[in-house]
């Protein structure tokens, strides 16, 4: 996702994010069908930004095998806001058969719009535990992206030119001094500054780097983060210390840096040694350097002071549900165009080798995971050294228009850490009594 910039008060948080696939069409323009009356026109708005072109060229083939379909792609992402997009779309009218939902909460929002999709062969391939969170009964309400995990971002040759082995990282100690050695060397290391920290990105703040800190408050459990009446914010003081690293060594101001420029300007170009993103970056970073992208960076957990070995948080970024309000012929073609992108032989391939995404399901050669961060996340989930995605699991809104908003207060020096955290405990609490 880029990640997974998803608005979960206005649905899901993405979130994830930040990026989205524009499919016969450019970003955020609806694509033009020119499908004939006796076709099936199935319309997907979704927000995945990274994966755009290989996305289009994967429904254009099956829009080759299937000439009674005609599938049209709306894209929102890369800034602008997918959930209060996808609110609109339903409020004009003008539905969507395709969409995307996070977890729990956003299935709760969307519940009447929801076709069961328990009977799809991709949710019957479904990894265990993916489909948790968009379980409601015996009722499967959504069918996963894929996995993704985040953390550290880093430059593999940056950190071997200034001495410092990744593997040492392993507590907040360690990571601090590991940036001022990076600091104290950026003339000759070539660096603008040793972090690009995107505090314009609500979605980066408050949804994925507070996961980091609330997920062992949860017990890595989504659902157990949507049944709580309250938040301590156990590891804020954690919390605290990673945001104000971020910051101190990042390039300013921090609060209107972007993804794009995160990613793009600055990691990309070797601008900046660290980044807290995920695997979704892999597709932005090659498109500028192929080379750095598969064979130059690294993924390392982000420390929780005061929790050993903290892992990279893995999860299901986002979910694909299908408009129970469609036609029956519609809602038909919707499910067999997800179950063939993700059971099928062509889809397969192009889920492993062109979307670089790491299965949700079973039945694929996971040997083909080629780039090295989603190798790191793979073998992390193998291993079990990671950390749930609860944050799918916050009030509606929460995440990201209050915790996140705040922080960019608190990163304009218009509010105190203990304000954001009180804040946002309140907002809560107050959330889920409604």
């Amino acid at each position: 996702m880029k990640d997974f910039k998803f608005s979960k008060g206005l649905v899901a948080s993405l979130m994830l994010s930040a990026a989205v696939l524009a499919g016969c069409s450019s970003d955020g323009e609806e694509a033009s069908g020119s499908g004939s009356e006796d076709q099936v026109t199935v319309d997907i708005f979704q927000f995945k930004v990274e994966f755009k072109d290989q996305f289009e060229d994967v429904v254009a083939l099956y829009e080759k095998e299937n000439p009674d379909v005609n599938i049209e792609i709306t894209t929102v992402g890369g800034g602008e806001d997918y959930g209060a997009a996808l609110r609109s779309r339903f409020a004009s009218g003008n539905e969507p058969a395709i969409f995307n939902i996070g977890g729990p909460q956003d299935v709760a929002d969307w519940k009447d719009n929801l076709s069961d999709l328990a009977e799809t062969k991709a949710a019957g391939a479904a990894l265990e535990g993916t489909l948790d969170g968009v379980t409601v009964e015996s009722e499967v309400l959504g069918l996963p992206y894929n996995q993704e995990g985040y953390g550290f971002i880093y430059n593999t040759r940056l950190f071997e030119e200034a001495g410092i082995d990744p593997a040492s990282i392993t507590d907040f100690a360690s990571l601090e001094e590991a940036v001022k050695a990076l600091d104290s060397k950026k003339d000759e290391l070539g660096l603008e500054s040793v972090f690009a920290f995107p505090g314009k990105e609500a979605w980066v703040t408050g949804l994925h780097l507070s996961n980091t800190f609330l997920a062992p408050e949860f017990d890595n459990n989504v659902l157990a983060a949507f049944d709580a009446e309250t938040v301590d914010f156990k590891y804020a003081d954690g919390y605290k210390k990673i945001v104000d690293l971020q910051n101190e060594y990042s390039k300013q101001p921090t609060v209107s840096l972007d993804y794009s420029q995160q990613v793009e300007e600055l990691f990309s170009l070797e601008r900046v040694a660290i980044i807290q993103q995920g695997n979704w970056a892999y597709g932005s970073i090659a498109g500028i350097d192929p080379e750095l992208a598969d064979s130059g960076v690294g993924l390392m957990p982000i420390p929780v002071e005061g929790l050993d070995n903290a892992g990279l948080p893995v999860g299901v970024p986002m979910y694909w549900g299908v408009n129970k309000q469609a036609d029956e012929d519609v809602i038909r073609e919707s499910k067999e165009f997800l179950d063939w992108l993700y059971t099928s032989d062509a889809g397969k391939t192009a889920v492993v080798e062109d979307f670089k995404f790491i299965p949700a399901y079973e039945g694929y050669d996971t040997s083909k995971i080629s780039d090295p961060m989603s190798k790191a996340i793979y073998d992390a989930s193998e291993s079990g050294n990671t950390i749930g995605w609860v944050f799918m699991g916050y009030p509606t809104g929460w995440g990201e228009d209050e915790l996140g908003a705040s922080i960019q207060k608190y990163l304009s020096d218009e509010a105190s850490w203990d304000e954001v955290i009180e804040s946002a405990k309140e907002a809560w609490k107050t959330s889920r009594a409604e």
